[in-house]
């Protein structure tokens, strides 16, 4: 415990993330509407965006911190204006992330994790055809096209030197919610089911791609700082 707390500045923005993500969930499911809502939505991932600012002490911190910024920019403007913003904000977390990653590249992949990394781009795109083929062609094409772009994220996630268990996986999750929103509107899963999927898993996943890249890069920077070596 004492190893976490010597890195985990402002632990209270990540518990009221939790609870803000938590609540709005209630909400989800009561079936409430409305601008207060619409804000109430992007609060979970806004406080762990602010969270991770709070933690970040180099480029990697705050741009990690930008990445979950604008996911809840995204989050806002899906429901607030229109499905082309809200995706567009999610693009530029993104690319922030895949940035990120890339640039935090694991040294060593085992032969299984090379194949997932290759064999998840476009399994998921089809899955994202399989999905949508019945929708108009513009709809079908913007839906294959960002889901190209979280998995292409998710991907360089898992390749990265970021813990798996947090960061591989939280990315996964966030694929995972995004291919459940493709199939409940298409109908192919009754929206009764995919309701209880898409939001604990989307959130779930960013709260683990926070707490993993964070966790690391402010650990390291404190080592560093305690390093007789250290200027």
């Amino acid at each position: 415990m004492s190893g976490e707390s010597s890195w985990d500045r402002a632990r209270w923005l990540w518990l009221a993330a939790l609870l803000g993500s938590a609540s709005y969930f209630g909400a989800v499911l009561a079936g409430w509407d409305g601008p207060a809502v619409h804000l109430w939505k992007a609060s979970g991932v806004g406080l762990l965006a602010v969270w991770a600012w709070a933690n970040a002490r180099d480029g990697g911190g705050r741009m990690i911190a930008a990445a979950l910024a604008f996911g809840a920019l995204g989050d806002w403007l899906l429901d607030a204006v229109g499905m082309l913003e809200g995706a567009a904000a999610f693009a530029v977390g993104h690319l922030i992330a895949i940035t990120l990653y890339l640039r935090n590249r694991r040294r060593a992949l085992s032969l299984s994790q090379r194949l997932l990394v290759w064999v998840l781009v476009p399994m998921s795109l089809l899955i994202a055809w399989s999905l949508t083929r019945e929708a108009p062609l513009l709809q079908m094409g913007a839906a294959i096209a960002y889901t190209g772009g979280v998995a292409v994220m998710a991907a360089a996630a898992w390749a990265s030197r970021f813990p798996r268990y947090r960061t591989g996986t939280g990315a996964m999750m966030f694929l995972a919610s995004d291919l459940f929103i493709f199939a409940g509107a298409s109908g192919n899963l009754s929206k009764s089911v995919t309701v209880w999927l898409v939001w604990p898993l989307y959130f779930a996943g960013q709260a683990l791609i926070g707490w993993g890249v964070v966790g690391t890069l402010a650990r390291e920077r404190v080592i560093d700082n305690r390093s007789p070596n250290s200027d």
